[in-house]
């Protein structure tokens, strides 16, 4: 494939912050938490950075060499219940830390956990951005095929929410599939919960 992907650390932290709010800002799920372009602006990077600090604790950043596009995952374990004990309090910490009076930020972490399913081990995709002057050339695609491989040699699932639909289009080519119905946020656009099982390797 020709991308070469490394694990990104605590020093990596500003550049993957600002890499995701590049990427995002155009985003249909952000114009929502962020109705005003200029509260985006001030308030979105913060977001990003809350998210970013959330996965650097417990999962694990993968970034393009070059630093253009990173893929943030978290590894669920089989008996994770979101929404449930301490994780309860998180979609309202992550809102005090950005954006107190936004209640948007903690009503998406809220919506998203409760669609999220339980019971089975999987790779959880939160995120993945790709810089605006990149898209195109195969980088999120790479990113996501480095864990997928893994994936299917330990027998792993995968999931994530598809927040437009180019990207909808993106993860079915890579064997995710839609389940359940669409989350459709308060007077704003859809998201898709997509499951991907683990393909089976055949010959040598």
């Amino acid at each position: 494939m020709g991308v070469a992907i490394r694990t990104a650390g605590e020093a990596d932290r500003e550049s993957v912050v600002r890499l995701l709010d590049e990427a995002f800002q155009d985003d249909p799920v952000s114009g929502w938490v962020f109705p005003g372009a200029e509260d985006r602006r001030e308030h979105h990077p913060g977001l990003m950075a809350a998210f970013t600090d959330i996965v650097l604790a417990a999962g694990r950043i993968d970034v393009t060499e070059d630093g253009s596009a990173c893929a943030l995952w978290l590894s669920m374990p089989a008996d994770d219940h979101d929404g449930d004990s301490a994780d309860d309090d998180g979609p309202a910490q992550v809102r005090e830390a950005v954006d107190p009076d936004n209640e948007r930020i903690e009503l998406i972490g809220r919506l998203t956990a409760a669609v999220h399913p339980s019971g089975r081990a999987h790779e959880y995709l939160w995120m993945i951005g790709v810089a605006p002057g990149r898209q195109g050339e195969g980088l999120g695609t790479a990113l996501i095929e480095s864990v997928l491989d893994r994936c299917d040699r330990e027998g792993l699932s995968a999931y994530l929410e598809a927040s437009n639909a180019r990207s909808r289009e993106l993860y079915e080519r890579l064997g995710f599939e839609v389940t359940g119905p669409a989350l459709d946020l308060p007077d704003g656009p859809a998201m898709w919960p997509m499951w991907r099982e683990p393909r089976t390797r055949t010959g040598s």
